[in-house]
């Protein structure tokens, strides 16, 4: 039922298809129809996202401190890490040179069972932590620019700012309205001190 059903579908297809009468391509109007609400002394400016994150003092402290946080957190991991493979190496070559009864060899898995399980434990709870805290600070440092960007509109007459970043909206933006230096530096004089 379902191949007579798409083979009727295919033939009237093929008819309508072939029926069709061939007309000249029409060149069509690539023109935007964009209404114009108000062009006299409109203001848009832009500021690049990607080099807040490079000169905005604030953010580059913030992100110094973040990264100090994981890598204290890193070394707490290799450094357990590393005891558990010293204790494996330990309880092996005791193991090899039969110096452990059988009672120890199960005390010593076990004890390899815990320490893997806090290990993980820790990973588990540190990480959670740390992507908690990078997500406030985001948040946080979202909200400062935000209200430095109102009040850099405010003081510089500007009626709109836009935020120029990789996967953004913008297709092109004409260089004349980039006011990231600026921007930058209102943000480095006000906020974040």
């Amino acid at each position: 039922m379902k191949k007579l059903a798409t083979i009727c579908l295919s033939a009237l297809l093929l008819t309508t298809a072939c029926g069709e009468k061939k007309e000249s391509k029409k060149v069509e109007n690539t023109k935007p129809s964009v209404p114009v609400i108000r062009t006299n002394g409109l203001k848009i400016a832009y500021y690049d996202q990607d080099s807040l994150k490079l000169q905005y003092d604030y953010f580059v402290k913030m992100e110094k401190i973040s990264m100090k946080k994981q890598q204290t957190i890193q070394a707490q991991l290799i450094n357990k890490e590393r005891d558990l493979q010293n204790y494996i190496n330990t309880n092996e070559q005791l193991v090899q040179q039969k110096q452990l009864s059988d009672m120890q060899i199960q005390e010593a898995q076990l004890e390899v069972q815990r320490r893997n399980q806090e290990l993980y434990q820790m990973q588990q709870t540190q990480g959670a932590k740390l992507e908690n805290e990078t997500v406030n600070l985001l948040n946080m440092l979202g909200k400062k620019i935000e209200d430095a960007g109102k009040k850099y509109c405010e003081t510089h007459k500007i009626d709109i700012l836009l935020v120029k970043s990789p996967g953004s909206q913008y297709n092109y933006i004409h260089p004349s309205m980039n006011v990231t230096k600026e921007f930058i530096a209102f943000l480095n004089q006000n906020y974040g001190k």
